[in-house]
């Protein structure tokens, strides 16, 4: 009979998918126990992620996963009960088997899942550390599998609740796609029966005739009672991935009586996990079926290629809207005119929404590095904390993905070349726990990304005469604070003499560069000699949408990201003659230089009598583009300009207008950074003007800029 319905590997991919969200809980719990070993409640984290884990992969056929986590879930169980302290030591280990259940959970099929030879150095350890023996054939006598016992082999006093235990009634009833999509009831079943005493009767009312049956059906269903000290929680986790295809309920028999009370164990006593917390809100009760669909759910998970192909026709939407907003202004009919204006009502709802799906919070980006710290901070024999602040920020989700490296490397270079070893900085009269502190914060709209460490500082003395060495810079040139940081993000740059693991080859920063500068951002390094280094990363929301002020300079069209723009201002001719060639206009008492764009791109048509400039805001300080005239704003789409343009660092892209024209997207950080770093280059002291400023804008005037890039 040819199977119908889903192919059981999409159940085994949204195992996974689950499974990586379990493991990242697992790793931060695990990180948070070696910092407070006593705490129960992250034991109990522990364990039920491991048991979670264990039964779920077993029921999908990741038999070799199963068996592999079950042991390290003996461990966390003889820590739960009080016979084994957390130590660094377990809890390295944790890591070392966490590492390879993830890759036994990524593995493609047919493909070697983990390294076979270390994992059974890891069983070796983790049998060292509980004192547990092996059978015969090298297996754990608890393992899954290996029960040889049956419900009916117990005495009845010995099926009575022990102190702490308690004792629940159960219905389990398969729906009909459970063993379609891959799921083995009577291996849940068996984990049941690993959580306690388990006394179960089958019911086969239902069972058709022969030629009638499904063989990818389950019939049967179970009434059972368990006498375990696990909570409901707990036991749900057993259900936890086929708990939209089966009917189940969870009532406790009696209470235990007062002379049975003790005290729970950990695992009972600590709260419910993300995940059963979750499972509860969507329960409205004990005897719902889980099949049935809740009133409202609280998520819904979607590939991320789904939304970027809808991103990407809300982009195609909102040009095509601009064209239409251009054809009702040209044929001046009220009823057309009336249309558009509701068709960019709703574009820009629907643009609005469809971005907002993008977003995401940065606290997964951050947290992960917690292991990276721990495990470097073991390798070179340092003690580092790790501390987050804005976790909540959110992201797109492409400024995401392409963000993980340039922390790594960030944290890493912070860890071997910026932080001293203990001894160094207890000489010092520093802590002997060194601190790396990553935080976000929104500005305007961009995103300011941290990497904040308070060890020894950048030696800008020795980054200048690496550099010489190197012939970067001549042994003559005189080199701002800035300058000298911005030569350690240059290819194959590094100041250790030595190459190791960590360092040594001059990749790292200029990966950081590379990275930050494909996403259309900037660094900013500060420092101080004793006291620890800052970066800083500039990055914008998003990469796709943007609300841009549209001008124009001659016949060409520019786009200005309208969060970076503070205002305009109209500049005449006379106005600019009175400033005496000086490129400054007095902006309410404040003297605000500017740039020319025409001059800028040497654009060779003659300028207006009455120009306009655009005051925007910068890492520089405020500073001024004129243009020819500000034709109004606009939702911009933004397009790549292709590999030829890549190095064209002030435009960041391009779009396509209503009436099928092309803009050129300016990116006003880096135009005013360039032209900052241009005229320091050439000897002006002002790169904007040669006038007096005011100390606010000492900054832009001295041509102290970030990282060249």
């Amino acid at each position: 009979m040819t199977q119908t319905g889903n192919n059981p590997e999409t159940f085994r991919a949204a195992f996974r998918e689950e499974a990586r969200e379990i493991l990242v809980d697992l790793e931060a719990s695990l990180l948070e126990l070696n910092e407070r070993p006593g705490d129960v409640e992250l034991v109990g984290r522990v364990f039920r992620a491991l048991h979670t884990i264990k039964g779920s992969g077993a029921m999908f056929g990741f038999d070799d996963l199963a068996a592999f986590t079950h042991n390290l879930e003996n461990a966390f169980d003889e820590v739960r009960k009080g016979r084994l302290a957390v130590t660094p030591e377990l809890v390295d280990l944790a890591l070392a088997a966490l590492d390879q259940i993830r890759g036994m959970v990524e593995a493609p099929p047919g493909e070697p899942a983990a390294d076979s030879a270390l994992c059974g150095k890891i069983l070796e350890r983790v049998r060292t550390v509980t004192g547990e023996g092996m059978d015969g054939e090298g297996r754990n006598p608890s393992a899954p599998g290996t029960h040889a016992e049956t419900s009916g082999e117990r005495g009845e006093a010995e099926n009575e609740p022990q102190p702490g235990e308690r004792r629940w009634q159960m219905t389990f009833a398969p729906g009909p796609e459970l063993m379609r999509n891959g799921a083995d009831p009577l291996l849940l079943l068996r984990e049941l029966r690993a959580m306690g005493r388990l006394e179960a009767r089958a019911h086969s009312e239902e069972l058709p005739g022969l030629e009638e049956m499904d063989p990818v059906r389950c019939y049967a269903r179970w009434e059972m009672t368990l006498t375990t000290a696990e909570s409901a929680d707990a036991i749900r986790d057993v259900f936890i991935f086929v708990e939209d295809a089966c009917e189940l309920t969870l009532e406790p028999v009696e209470e235990p009586a007062d002379d049975a009370r003790a005290p729970a164990s950990p695992a009972a006593m600590a709260p419910a996990d993300r995940i059963a917390r979750a499972l509860e809100e969507k329960r409205s009760g004990g005897g719902r079926r889980a099949t049935d669909k809740p009133e409202t759910a609280a998520s819904l998970r979607v590939p991320a290629a789904r939304l970027d192909a809808l991103v990407d026709l809300v982009g195609e939407l909102v040009t095509v809207q601009a064209r239409l907003s251009e054809v009702a202004a040209r044929v001046e009919d009220a009823e057309v005119l009336a249309v558009s204006e509701e068709v960019e009502r709703l574009t820009s709802a629907l643009r609005e929404n469809s971005m907002t799906l993008r977003m995401l919070p940065i606290r997964g980006t951050f947290e992960k590095f917690r292991r990276l710290v721990h495990d470097l901070a073991r390798d070179l024999g340092k003690d580092v904390e790790l501390t987050i602040e804005g976790a909540d920020t959110e992201l797109d989700k492409t400024v995401l993905d392409a963000l993980g490296d340039p922390l790594m490397h960030l944290i890493r270079n912070s860890m071997d070349h910026g932080i001293e070893a203990p001894e160094t900085r207890a000489a010092a009269g520093k802590p002997k726990t060194a601190r790396i502190h990553l935080s976000a914060r929104h500005s305007g709209a961009s995103v300011l990304i941290g990497v904040r460490d308070d060890g020894a500082g950048i030696d800008s003395d020795a980054v200048r005469c690496r550099a010489v060495e190197r012939g970067l810079v001549s042994a003559e040139a005189v080199l701002s604070d800035q300058e000298i940081y911005g030569l350690l993000f240059q290819p194959g740059f590094s100041t250790a003499r030595v190459v190791t693991d960590l360092s040594g080859r001059g990749v790292g920063m200029d990966v950081v560069r590379q990275r930050v500068e494909s996403l259309r951002g900037s660094i900013d390094v500060a420092s101080r000699r004793g006291a620890g280094t800052t970066v800083t990363l500039r990055l914008p929301l998003t990469l796709a949408i943007i609300d841009g002020l549209l001008v124009s300079v001659g016949e060409a069209l520019f786009v200005l990201p309208l969060a970076s723009t503070l205002e305009c201002i109209e500049l005449t001719r006379d106005e600019a003659d009175r400033a005496n060639g000086k490129q400054v206009a007095n902006v309410r008492g404040e003297i605000v230089p500017y740039i020319r764009l025409r001059q800028y791109f040497a654009m060779g048509s003659p300028a207006p009598e009455r120009e306009q400039i655009m005051v925007v805001e910068s890492d520089e300080g405020r500073c001024g583009l004129v243009v020819d005239q500000v034709l109004g704003d606009c939702q911009t789409v933004i397009r790549s300009l292709g590999r030829l343009y890549r190095h064209v660092q002030v435009v960041s892209g391009a779009t396509i207008l209503g009436n099928g024209s092309v803009a050129l997207i300016l990116d006003p950080q880096r135009l005013v950074h360039e032209a900052v770093r241009a005229k320091a280059q050439a000897g002006r002291a002002r790169p904007c003007a040669s006038g007096s400023s005011p100390p606010q804008e000492k900054k832009a005037v001295d041509g102290e800029t970030g990282v060249a890039p």
